[in-house]
Order: C-alpha cells, then sequence, then structure tokens
C-alpha cells in the first residue's frame, strides 16, 4: 500500500485529485500538504474527503500537514501548487512567478522524499517539470509532468465522436509542448487497429480544427466555469494508478528526452515514455518529416523558455 502526498491540496484542482486518487486500490493514505496559514482550510478538506471515503465504503486514510518533513515516506507527490491561468492568459505568462513557488517544494521533496516519484500539475508544466528536476536534484525517472496527456485525451474523444466509435477504439497521440506548439501525430492514430490514414473518411477529417479545439480547451472551461478541474483530476489519479501498479503503460506526459525522439531533446516536453513504480523512461520513436519539423520548433521554443527561467530563478535565488 502507498503513500500519496497532494502540494496545493485546497486548490480545485488538488482538492478534486484528491477525491479522485483515494479511490485507486493502491492507495492507502493521501496527505494533503499546504502553505503555513491554510491549517483550517487543510482540516476542514481532510475532514469532508474522509467523510466521502466513510459514504463510498473506501478505507483510504486523509492526513494533512504544512510541514516539510512530513513528505517522507511519500511513494508519490503530486504537485498542483501555484497560480492558477486565468482567462485570456497563455500557460507561458506564468512561467517565472510558478517557478519561485515550485523551486522551494522542489528542494523540500528532494531533501525529505528523495524516493518518491513526482508528478507535477502546475503550468506551464513542462517548464515546471525541468524547475522541479533542477532544484529536487532527483533522478529525471522520478520526475515528469501531465503534459500532453491529456490533450491527447482530448483529441481521442473527438476522433471518436467523429468516426461514431467508442472512444477505447482510438489511439492517438499529441507530442510536444502542452500549449500552442503541441504536435499531433496522426501518423501514429488508429482506429480499432487500422491506422486513420486507411480509412475512407480521413480525407475530409477536420483535422486543424480538431487540433484547434484541443488547443482552446482550457480556455474555453477557464472562461465558462473558471478553471479546469475534472478533467486533469482524472487524468492525475490515471497515471498514479499507473504508476503504483506498475502496469507499463506507454502514456505520453513530460519528461526530460535527450535523443529519443530524432536526437532532439534536452528539455522537459512532451513525449510517449513507459511509465511504471519506478517512473517514466522515454521510448525512442520515429515521426514523420512534418511532423518532426514542427516537434523540433515545439522544443526550441521550450527549451528556450526553460533556460531563461532557469537563468533568472538563479539570480533571484543568489541574491535572496
Amino acid at each position: 500500500m502507498s503513500k500519496v502526498t497532494v502540494v496545493g491540496a485546497t486548490g480545485r484542482l488538488g482538492s478534486f485529485a484528491s477525491h479522485s486518487i483515494s479511490g485507486i486500490p493502491h492507495v492507502d493514505e493521501v496527505l494533503l500538504m499546504g502553505r503555513p496559514g491554510r491549517e483550517q482550510s487543510l482540516a476542514g478538506l481532510c475532514h469532508d474527503l474522509t467523510d466521502s471515503c466513510a459514504a463510498r465504503g473506501i478505507g483510504t486514510a486523509f492526513t494533512w500537514s504544512t510541514r516539510p518533513e512530513d513528505y517522507a515516506d511519500s511513494d508519490v507527490v503530486v504537485v498542483t501548487a501555484g497560480v492558477p491561468r486565468q482567462e485570456g492568459q497563455d500557460r507561458i505568462d506564468l512561467a517565472l512567478g510558478n517557478a519561485r513557488i515550485i523551486a522551494p517544494i522542489a528542494e523540500e521533496v528532494g531533501s525529505h522524499a528523495p524516493e518518491a516519484i513526482v508528478l507535477m500539475i502546475t503550468n506551464p508544466v513542462d517548464v515546471m517539470t525541468a524547475v522541479f528536476l533542477r532544484y529536487s536534484r532527483m533522478d529525471p525517472r522520478q520526475v515528469f509532468g501531465l503534459g500532453t496527456h491529456l490533450d491527447s485525451m482530448r483529441l481521442k474523444a473527438l476522433i471518436a465522436d467523429y468516426f461514431h466509435v467508442h472512444v477505447s477504439e482510438v489511439h492517438t497521440r499529441i507530442i510536444g509542448e502542452h500549449g500552442e506548439s503541441m504536435v499531433p501525430l496522426w501518423s501514429a492514430t488508429t482506429i480499432g487497429g487500422i491506422r486513420i490514414s486507411n480509412l475512407p473518411a480521413f480525407s475530409s477529417l477536420p483535422m486543424e480544427d480538431m487540433v484547434n479545439r484541443v488547443k482552446s480547451s482550457g480556455s474555453f472551461i477557464i472562461k465558462n466555469s473558471g478553471a479546469t478541474v475534472y478533467g486533469p483530476g482524472d487524468a492525475i489519479a490515471t497515471l498514479i494508478q499507473t504508476v503504483l501498479a506498475n502496469e507499463n503503460r506507454i502514456l505520453t506526459v513530460s519528461c526530460y528526452i535527450k535523443s529519443e525522439v530524432h536526437n532532439v531533446g534536452n528539455t522537459c516536453i512532451g513525449v510517449p515514455a513507459r511509465v511504471n513504480r519506478e517512473g517514466v523512461f522515454p521510448v525512442a520513436i520515429r515521426i514523420e518529416e512534418n511532423e518532426l519539423a514542427a516537434f523540433r520548433a515545439s522544443v526550441e521554443k521550450i527549451r528556450g523558455i526553460t533556460q531563461q527561467v532557469l537563468e533568472k530563478m538563479d539570480e533571484i535565488r543568489s541574491s535572496d
């Protein structure tokens, strides 16, 4: 049985993710972690989630803390802390502000739970994954981000709806940035095991419109309901289940890559990776030339922003 710690648990996403995580059979404790001053909110949420477990007949224990030393013995740490994206705001606009929040959390986790697997949710997730990796000093396999996993699921649902098939019949991936430069892998998309380009209806598939809908999904939800909660919350639980059950599933997440995709890398970005109890392991793939060109551009964008943020963070922290 395992202990999962949720950092930023009192936020809308953190609280729902905590609820979803509690239903995973491999989890026997969920620690709600917050910053000093949030004790009342954490205590109230802990009580409410404990009641929820009782109503569902689940024996998962909820605890809460604001003390870094309580990260100890965590099997998985989920980081949702940070400033959420506002309507009309790009994920990248959040980079430096959220990096200043994530860096000290990374140091605390690296110090008190050095063997944990870390799932980064805070946006911009590719950059924050790199920030956490830098300041925690943990092994790259231990730190990964939600990345384009949810984007891939959104595209999967749109394709299933278009072809009038069950969503489980569709396999597709989006790689690159969790943002505007994301890259759909149409060459790796299948329906019922058949490559999508071999289906007659493919010629009229509104691919650009579908990808634009995926890109704007977060903004649409934020504009109309204030925050993305249920989609990412359940996606978080799916990833934790994959880790704790040692499932070895191939999922598209943000992780550090070197040369797995045509020797393009040296940054944290969304790619297919094998996920298990030991962490994440990028899968070497070959993609079509047009996809590769778009992926190179996405990597260059994220690598540049990441370098700027890390350099600025080093300046800030050296002057503190």
